[in-house]
């Protein structure tokens, strides 16, 4: 009888046991393993092994469905390649019950980001509003509303933004006041009240002459006013203290330059861009141009070959180095160089 009672005891024991360990609320819902291949798949990430990446984050939500973190990843990394998808993987999870804050504006934020990629601007202004809704004091949400409202030349409604995140952020940025003027003289310039729009350019750049933005915009006023002169010399600024964004002036300097009989200072204008910042591959293509213009092609190609790097994915500039060797090397040479361009074209889609 005791053993007949001990029996009935102990599978009561075990019962309670499996019970307790699948239904227990103190139970951990993560499974090692999972956060294991998820840990596998950000490594992948970080090494830029892309399709590594998909593959690992594909097989935790096949056997997770409740990751949300992996489901995120997995469509931002689609987002450039495969908008269309990344946004279904993102809608996906965003209609789940019971999300955490910080996973809805995770969420939000990458749908944003998704519409901005196929250019569906007022799909990721809502998508901003809704991380609003949950963090009134979002400042990534309050800077990509400031930045579309720039993009999108609505004035009013960047100068509202900017004037909303100095609100949050208690700061006063003297370059935010001279955003300011800035707005308020493209919309003078919008309007044809061309006196008024100098005044605030000009304001601005008496406020924070470093911030560079007034003086290519003051430029363009010169030139609607067709004096290049004072055009071509708020341009050369903007390019200057803009390494990056002052790009967009070049063929602006070059065909200003151009009309005033001056062109000769075009090569002299970009090696100063390039004395500035030796990476900055868009002077150095132009300044190639210039010298193989005046004749000077092994002068160009030296200075493209110095430019060229092994690891970089940027092509341009082997293609330049193809387009000046074409009169100095035989064909054999030019297939060489083809193909090392293909094969820097695969090994950038590969990865």
């Amino acid at each position: 009888m005791n053993y007949i009672l001990f029996y009935i005891g102990l599978c009561i024991f075990t019962i309670g046991v499996i019970i307790f360990y699948f239904f227990s609320p103190f139970k951990s819902k993560t499974i090692p393993h999972v956060e294991n291949l998820f840990s596998e798949a950000l490594i992948a990430l970080i090494n830029g092994n892309k399709s590594k990446a998909i593959m690992l984050l594909r097989q935790v939500v096949k056997q997770d469905t409740n990751h949300v973190r992996a489901y995120l990843q997995l469509g931002n990394i689609l987002r450039v390649e495969n908008t269309e998808q990344a946004i279904k993987i993102h809608q996906s999870i965003a209609i789940r019950p019971n999300l955490t804050s910080e996973h809805r504006v995770d969420i939000h934020k990458a749908l944003a980001k998704d519409y901005i990629e196929i250019g569906y601007t007022k799909n990721a202004i809502e998508e901003a509003g809704k991380i609003l809704s949950i963090e009134k004091r979002n400042l990534w949400s309050i800077k990509f509303l400031i930045n579309i409202s720039e993009e999108n030349q609505d004035w009013e409604r960047a100068a509202r933004w900017s004037k909303h995140l100095q609100k949050v952020t208690g700061k006063k940025d003297i370059n935010d006041v001279a955003r300011f003027d800035i707005y308020k003289g493209l919309e003078s310039m919008d309007n044809g009240e061309f006196n008024d729009a100098k005044l605030f350019f000009t304001k601005a750049i008496k406020r924070s002459p470093n911030y560079s933005l007034a003086y290519k915009y003051l430029g363009d006023l010169y030139e609607k006013n067709r004096d290049l002169v004072k055009a071509l010399e708020n341009w050369k600024i903007y390019a200057t203290k803009d390494l990056d964004a002052g790009t967009d002036v070049y063929h602006k300097i070059e065909s200003a330059l151009f009309d005033l009989g001056r062109y000769s200072e075009v090569e002299k204008f970009y090696r100063k861009i390039i004395d500035l910042d030796k990476n900055n591959l868009e002077a150095v293509i132009k300044l190639a141009n210039v010298l193989e213009e005046k004749g000077e092609t092994t002068v160009a190609l030296n200075l493209i070959e110095d430019s060229i790097s092994e690891n970089s994915k940027d092509i341009r500039a082997d293609i330049m180095k193809l387009k000046l060797s074409i009169s100095l090397i035989t064909p054999i040479e030019l297939s060489h160089q083809i193909d090392s361009i293909i094969y820097k074209l695969s090994k950038d889609r590969d990865n």
